[in-house]
């Protein structure tokens, strides 16, 4: 069951008696399509996708074994005029997401202004001193960003957070809409629905876009942690797909600040690195001494300006919770105007009036650890415990700097095929967005992830959530039956 009142986007607020414009489509093919058809070509792209090895982890079980991640047969579908607003928006935002890391490792005129504190900024654990007043080669730092997007009406869309340092998922995104085009063909029959299969044509241009100056025909390879890491299914899928090089920390060497792939050939130079491990294990000179993923000297290579970094050092500053705060201030600083995508409402609880609101509501809010990720150290206090509001009532008193709070929203639900039948569940919304030397890419579509569970409005797949393909509609389709 989904939270009452929640916005279907498939019947509105009709409750299941009248679809929305232009989706009728949609319920006339559920109509036509018995539970049994649904359910064979359910179990047709589960069985796709564990021989493709497409897996992930719940932690936190007792069997944390791998499992093939869970995929929904029925689309999530976005009107084109849905799409245009959300694609204006997240050019916007990542247009001054970029603008602010720029400022903030260089002139920081942003904190001298007043528009955001500098301790929030200097002293926060995401902001990489060893890259302070360095400027990635053509000024661009997130090259890659996933927007996570909620919608709580018609037309009222929030961001959630901001990923912006190694953000996942794109692979998905390509493998559902494989699934869909092969089991579901009739519905890109019914619906015009725009294509995301150049995903990978598009990044790779964006890496090579933002090679140094120098390198006349750029090198890229993938790093990634090794076939342990929970995404390593993605690295591989990717560098497979834009033609490059996947790598590990050993495979690279830097001489001289110059980054050299070892190959059966010999040395072949290295000029931009889509690097898919965090900061700390980068560069063992420089960050994690006993990290073994990484390549020594490889900081010192990017900042010579001998290789590109993608995304560069640093970027993870703008996925702090307590800095997404301030982007509607951010947006509105860089961009002259007033941000296109609003973020959900959120208290600082560093700040005392919001840290008492915050306590006196435990229980109605939404409470995160401002450098959290993946729906671990939350709070949902609608369903939380008495003894999990008063462990985050402690935390909460002794390091109130650490969290944000946000209000429980009443997240969109679209019709999903569970043992009960069709069912409405919870879903947001992670659309990619590159940014290289020629400008910004959005390609139309994302990853939609839904919340399995029962009532749950949690859609990580790491507690047990699951995907769906996103369908963006071409301008013709709206209306048309």
């Amino acid at each position: 069951m989904a939270v009452r009142g929640a916005f279907d986007e498939l019947w509105g607020t009709s409750r299941g008696r009248k679809a929305r414009e232009g989706f009728e489509p949609l319920a006339a093919w559920l109509s036509d399509t018995s539970p049994a058809e649904l359910a064979r070509r359910q179990q047709a792209a589960e069985t796709a996708f564990r021989t493709l090895g497409i897996t992930f982890s719940v932690y936190g079980e007792e069997d944390a074994a791998e499992r093939i991640i869970p995929f929904d047969i029925i689309p999530r579908i976005f009107a084109a005029r849905e799409w245009d607003k959300l694609s204006r928006g997240l050019e916007q935002r990542v247009r001054a997401i970029n603008a602010f890391i720029e400022d903030v490792y260089g002139e920081r005129r942003i904190i001298a202004d007043g528009v955001v504190p500098p301790d929030i900024v200097l002293a926060n654990p995401g902001f990489c001193l060893q890259v302070a007043g360095a400027r990635p080669p053509h000024g661009i730092h997130a090259h890659i960003c996933g927007v996570d997007l909620v919608r709580t009406g018609p037309d009222e869309f929030f961001v959630l957070e901001d990923n912006c340092r190694t953000p996942s998922g794109v692979s998905y995104m390509l493998e559902n809409r494989e699934a869909m085009l092969r089991l579901c063909p009739e519905l890109f029959d019914i619906f015009p629905v725009r294509p995301v299969d150049n995903y990978p044509d598009l990044l790779r241009d964006t890496l090579y876009s933002v090679a140094p100056e120098q390198a006349r025909s750029p090198v890229c390879v993938l790093l990634t942690p090794g076939h342990y890491n929970s995404a390593f299914y993605e690295h591989s899928f990717l560098a497979d797909n834009m033609g490059i090089e996947l790598v590990e920390g050993r495979d690279l060497e830097v001489d001289d600040d110059i980054v050299w792939m070892r190959t059966i050939e010999g040395r072949v130079r290295v000029d931009v690195i889509y690097r898919r491990i965090d900061d700390a294990f980068l560069d063992p000179l420089v960050f994690n001494p006993e990290s073994v993923l990484g390549v020594p000297g490889l900081l010192a290579a990017y900042l010579a300006g001998n290789v590109t970094l993608v995304n560069a050092p640093g970027t993870g500053i703008s996925d702090d919770k307590a800095i997404y705060s301030y982007m509607p201030e951010i947006v509105r600083y860089y961009s002259g105007g007033e941000a296109l995508l609003p973020n959900v409402e959120t208290w600082r609880c560093r700040e005392p009036e919001a840290l008492k609101y915050t306590l006196d509501n435990l229980d109605k809010l939404v409470v995160k650890l401002v450098d959290g990720s993946g729906g671990y150290g939350m709070l949902v206090g609608p369903t939380a415990t008495s003894q999990e509001i008063e462990r985050f009532r402690a935390a909460l008193k002794a390091e109130p700097q650490r969290y944000i709070a946000q209000p429980t929203l009443s997240l969109s639900t679209v019709p999903t095929a569970t043992d009960a039948g069709l069912t409405p569940r919870h879903v947001d919304f992670r659309p990619f967005v590159l940014s290289g030397s020629k400008g910004v890419n959005i390609v139309p579509g994302g990853l939609t992830r839904v919340a399995l569970r029962e009532g749950s409005l949690v859609v990580n797949s790491s507690q047990g959530g699951g995907t769906k393909d996103s369908f963006i509609l071409a301008e013709r389709a709206e209306g048309s039956s």
